[in-house]
């Protein structure tokens, strides 16, 4: 919703104990809209984190940031946990010296407060967040005032203010004398509002989002055989509004949606597990339909593993909340089919296929794994945001072929004891048919190269004083520039970026299991995009946009 822009900078990076990922079709337990993919964000706990922790972070960019959690056992089955964060930035930088500071300047202060409920005894778990998010960012050029300045043509700058509360809790409850039966309960409530302006654009939005799901587990005749049933609901109400020089407009729309899933899996450990899941939702804009999804994984011979699944995902795009960078520009703002039931747009719709096969085995005596995977997205519809026009940003529904073919290859390896070695190839076909035609989609690499090398000295017990060595390439290929032929000579950019590769590295020192100090750096190369904006010496003029950056504009930055 609301948040999609800036998702993961408003989870405070301490605050996660592990993040699992799902590539293809996720299960249907966790709803009908993913289609490529699920990311899950597991928070610490405040039974097994530290009682305190403190995190002091600056670099060189003047960025600071705070993270404290303090936890309490408020008794036996209860604890209870406070994490604060802060980070500030308020360093004008130009580079590049085109009069536009090359990062915002900013302030947030994200607190969370968890309790945690535990009672093995009669098999209940249960966590209740309570979240608070202020977040505001300005940027612009370097002589931009917003006191005076706001929403005039005296110096073009941007703001951004969001604030939202959130309310959340899980209940679990496994029968201690049947530990197959357990029944879940996840409910949130988020209220999410954004104000803000780019130059002369204004774009506000509010989002208020309930979401509850119910989840019963069991087996059918015994522990190979598993099911797992439940219903959802979800409640989502927007009010944006909007004020472009073309579109000036009120958007205000109600989504609701009841949901039931039905999930076997069959898994008999040694060579085979089986997932297939089917759901049925009814929502209020998009009608009734199915969502089915497959998982196998299979283990032909020792160390192996081949995965496959299928599914289908369906969702309405928010537009505008998706797209917020195309307010930094000239462009007219054009939605061109006015028939559907969100912003006059037909849902999305995609079916996600997907092999995978791992295989580990010596090599040089050390232990090593490579994995090839093959997924592969197939648009039955789909909102093209389309670029390919200047002067314009034109929203339509798809009528053609709309695809992404991703293939990635990653070998790892442990050289020698404590130090491990993670490389990785991805090639990724991305192409929509446009009015103009069917063009790769812009500023998507086809070719990304990954390389990470860790390092470890060995601490016998009882000792201190470990070092720890971490290294990271990063390398992007050739991205396509959407169309700037109609613009004039000197704002006409070529077909493709050039390449970009970045190297990060950091060095931690663990002085003890409570202290340790950590020392890095981020494009350690200095590699830069000299000129990211499009007319920065015209910014209120036809051809001004900051939508064609491909690669750091602020160079090398290190931190502690």
């Amino acid at each position: 919703g609301a948040s999609q822009a800036f998702g993961l900078s408003f989870i405070p990076g301490t605050w996660v104990e592990s993040i699992q990922i799902t590539k293809g079709a996720g299960s249907v337990v966790n709803g009908y809209e993913s289609i490529a993919g699920q990311i899950n964000a597991e928070l610490v706990k405040p039974s097994t984190d530290n009682k305190l922790y403190v995190n002091l972070y600056g670099a060189s960019s003047q960025r600071l940031e705070l993270n404290t959690h303090i936890n309490t056992k408020v008794s036996n089955k209860w604890h209870t946990g406070l994490y604060i964060h802060g980070n500030t930035h308020h360093g004008e930088h130009d580079v590049n010296h085109d009069g536009f500071l090359d990062m915002p300047t900013y302030d947030q202060i994200n607190l969370m407060n968890r309790w945690q409920y535990t009672n093995p005894e009669k098999g209940f778990v249960s966590f209740i967040d309570l979240k608070f998010l202020n977040d505001e960012k300005q940027t612009g050029q370097l002589d931009f005032n917003p006191k005076t300045d706001k929403l005039t043509t005296n110096a073009w700058g941007s703001e951004i203010d969001t604030r939202r509360y959130e309310v959340s809790a899980k209940l679990g409850y496994v029968n201690p004398e049947i530990p197959w039966q357990s029944v879940g309960v996840q409910t949130a409530f988020s209220s999410h509002k954004q104000d803000s302006y780019f130059g002369l654009k204004q774009y506000d939005i509010l989002h208020n989002s309930l979401y509850t799901n119910a989840i019963y587990n069991s087996i059918i005749s015994d522990s190979r055989n598993k099911i797992k049933t439940g219903i959802s609901y979800t409640y989502d109400h927007y009010d944006e509004f909007l004020d472009t020089q073309n579109l000036a407009s009120d958007y205000k729309r109600t989504e609701t949606s009841v949901g039931a899933f039905f999930e076997y899996n069959y898994d008999n450990l040694e060579k085979l597990n089986f997932t297939a899941g089917i759901r049925v939702d009814h929502h209020n804009l998009l009608g009734t339909f199915v969502t089915p999804r497959v998982h196998v994984r299979y283990t032909p011979w020792e160390k192996s593993a081949f995965r496959a699944s299928f599914g289908r995902g369906k969702r309405s795009a928010n537009i505008f909340a998706e797209n917020q960078s195309m307010f930094a520009t000239s462009r007219a703002i054009n939605i061109l089919n006015t028939n559907g039931k969100v912003y006059g747009l037909d849902p999305e719709i995609a079916w996600n296929y997907g092999v995978s096969y791992l295989q580990g085995f010596n090599l040089f005596g050390r232990k090593a794994d490579i994995t090839f995977d093959y997924y592969k997205t197939d648009f039955k519809n789909q909102v093209v945001v389309d670029y390919e026009n200047p002067q314009e940003v034109n929203f339509y529904n798809l009528d053609g072929k709309s695809y992404a073919n991703s293939f990635q290859t990653e070998l790892n390896y442990n050289v020698f004891d404590h130090f491990d070695l993670r490389l990785a190839y991805k090639y990724y076909d991305v192409k929509t048919q446009y009015n103009s035609g069917k063009l790769e989609k812009p500023l998507t690499p086809k070719h990304r190269f990954f390389a990470n090398a860790s390092y470890e000295t060995h601490v016998h017990e009882g000792e201190t004083g470990q070092w720890k060595l971490d290294l990271t390439y990063n390398w992007l290929g050739e991205q396509r520039f959407s169309s700037t032929i109609t613009n004039p000579v000197q704002y006409q950019l070529p077909e493709n970026t050039p390449t970009v590769g970045t190297l990060n590295a950091q060095i931690t020192k663990v002085f003890s299991p409570k202290f340790e100090v950590y020392l890095g750096g981020e494009n350690v190369t200095n590699t830069r995009q000299n000129n990211p904006i499009l007319a920065a010496n015209d910014p209120f003029g036809a051809n001004f946009d900051t939508t064609y950056v491909y690669g750091p504009i602020f160079g090398s930055m290190y931190y502690a």
